[in-house]
């Protein structure tokens, strides 16, 4: 296993491993309670962590995580079968949950 992503919250580190799990890369969260270790041990060391399992796959893994970090969330996409505006990055509608 190789670690690919240090999160800042744990819905950030299971995005990320949603995400990989949609590429057919398999990822495990780790660190997902180790929020109330926080002033024992220094912040850094208590984020969640997203590992990939299958090390083959760990550049894939990183080129995936890259290209979700140089999305433009400020720019938005009008979802077709209901119009509602939803940022870009989103892949489903934030109302109806079609597909954008």
């Amino acid at each position: 296993m190789v670690k690919v992503y240090s999160a800042p919250t744990l819905p950030d580190a299971h995005l990320i491993a949603a995400l990989l799990a949609q590429e057919g890369i398999e990822a495990r969260v780790f660190n997902e309670n180790a929020q109330g270790g926080l002033g024992e041990i220094p912040f850094i060391h208590a984020w969640p962590e997203v590992w990939v399992i299958d090390e083959r796959h760990v550049e894939r893994a990183r080129q995936v995580i890259r290209a979700l970090e140089r999305t433009d969330t400020r720019s938005q996409v009008v979802c077709a079968a209901c119009g509602e505006a939803n940022p870009s990055n989103f892949q489903l509608c934030w109302n109806c949950g079609g597909q954008i």
